[in-house]
């Protein structure tokens, strides 16, 4: 099965003239990918070499000829955006594409260098289609709502919600606007890092999603047949997100020039870092009927270390496919059980995770609303709940597992204080797997936790 990129009815913005150019690059780009949907030594010889240097630099000089054609049309019906979407075409014409270029000369074409080429090319066409193309026609603006200035999480929920739904072309559902970073599906986590020239606090956009949302709706890819992700569709969402954020910002602090200053993709365990040390601005779940989407936003705080390893244009190549392998590696491993511990104390979640972390995959909910949550994008295998927590106590929270029909059987054992006899009773008649104190020595808990699963098994 090839890679391809599917032109959607929903990338039209109603304009003819710009609508057919950008089908036609789709098109150029489905056919370079022809080059190298055979065996990764498909460049091996001088023709193949010069049939790819010959088709990659008629695409690029097409992609030029479009971007002044756009501006042609843009100056003639007066849009006002128009200086902004030179910039726009300017960088990716003056610095994107002759870093690539050079990549290419640098490799000798190489499969992978091909691969990086087209999946940002793709990438960026989508992007910069579903996102700064749409407000040509005024789409973007008109949805937006009349905000005062002290609404700053209602705008930032309106643009977001509206540029979601403009790049997976499919209506989304906003979960959660307190997401606390809890893991769902098979997730990929990007971050990028905002800057101005004028001093103000950097901003950190933190994007995650699932990667499923990378072949069903970012760019109509599709999974090769070992069912690997690849590394061109991973560029390709980089770029389609770089739109995406680089809009939101722009939308949501319009009198700020914000530039992009560094970007990284990251583990589940760096992005789940960031809940743990710092407060967000936003923090919005979205559910796309594709698959799960979610979008924080922060003002960093400036004794914190970076997060993952900073994609440059001279090692974005290798680190993208570094990424894609160490991903690949995790799920050649036998697969590890998952818990959830809920517990309002920050130290005994911290604790539990430290203890079971090397044999199980982790996760953690300070409250019975999060337990829900989490549960609902990432079933465990077993739940260690707080009988005694504020607002939603472990015996509410079992009720409400209990009468959802995805959860009604999930193994639950209460963590408890208690040890009087009239408190264990009332603990086992709710129908859990059983419970353990809280006083126990760590190796205790961690061999029970063990000898549950082996019984299970």
């Amino acid at each position: 099965m090839r890679e391809q990129f599917v032109w959607k009815e929903e990338y039209n913005i109603g304009v003819d003239i710009i609508d057919e150019e950008h089908k036609r690059l789709f098109e150029s780009i489905n056919n370079l990918f022809l080059l190298t949907e055979k065996k990764r030594g498909l460049l091996g010889n001088m023709n193949d070499k010069r049939a790819c240097r010959k088709a990659l630099d008629f695409f690029k000089e097409h992609a030029i000829q479009h971007f002044a054609d756009e501006e042609e049309y843009m100056a003639s019906i007066h849009y006002e955006g128009l200086e902004q979407h030179k910039r726009i075409h300017k960088g990716f014409r003056e610095n994107t594409l002759p870093a690539l270029g050079q990549e290419l000369e640098r490799t000798g074409y190489s499969p992978e260098a091909v691969e990086h080429f087209l999946g940002v090319c793709a990438g960026w066409l989508i992007g910069h289609t579903t996102i700064e193309d749409q407000a040509i026609t005024g789409k973007m603006g008109s949805l937006l709502g009349n905000l005062t200035d002290g609404e700053e999480l209602e705008v930032i929920k309106r643009v977001i919600t509206q540029l979601a739904y403009n790049m997976f072309c499919v209506k989304v559902k906003m979960l959660s606007t307190g997401y606390n970073g809890e893991r769902f599906g098979k997730g990929i986590y990007y971050r990028l890092v905002y800057g101005t020239e004028q001093g103000e606090k950097p901003r950190e956009v933190f994007l995650a999603f699932e990667e499923k949302l990378l072949y069903d709706a970012v760019g109509g890819g599709e999974k090769n047949q070992a069912g690997k992700l690849r590394t061109s569709l991973l560029h390709t969402a980089r770029y389609t997100l770089q739109r995406f954020s680089s809009r939101m910002m722009s939308s949501v602090w319009p009198e700020t020039d914000w530039v992009l200053r560094e970007e990284s993709l990251l583990t589940y365990e760096q992005f789940q870092k960031i809940f743990k040390e710092e407060q967000p601005i936003a923090s919005l779940l979205f559910d796309t009927g594709e698959g799960y989407f979610s979008c924080c936003i922060l003002t960093p705080l400036p004794f914190l270390e970076s997060l993952g390893t900073p994609i440059k244009a001279e090692n974005a190549m290798e680190e993208v496919i570094h990424y894609v392998q160490v991903r690949e590696e995790r799920e050649r491993q036998a697969p590890k059980k998952k818990i959830l511990v809920v517990d309002d104390s920050a130290t005994m979640r911290q604790g539990m995770e430290n203890l079971l972390k090397e044999d199980y995959v982790v996760s953690v909910a300070e409250s019975g609303v999060a337990a829900l949550r989490a549960v609902t994008l990432d079933k465990p295998d077993l739940i260690l709940l707080d009988y005694d927590m504020p607002v939603c106590n472990g015996r509410q929270t079992l009720e409400m597992l209990r009468s959802d029909t995805s959860s009604a059987d999930m193994p639950v054992i209460f963590l408890t204080s208690r040890d009087d006899a009239e408190s264990v009773k009332g603990v086992l008649s709710l129908g859990v797997s059983g419970y353990m104190l809280k006083t126990l020595k760590p190796a205790v808990i961690k061999a029970r936790i063990d000898d549950f699963f082996t019984k299970k098994s």
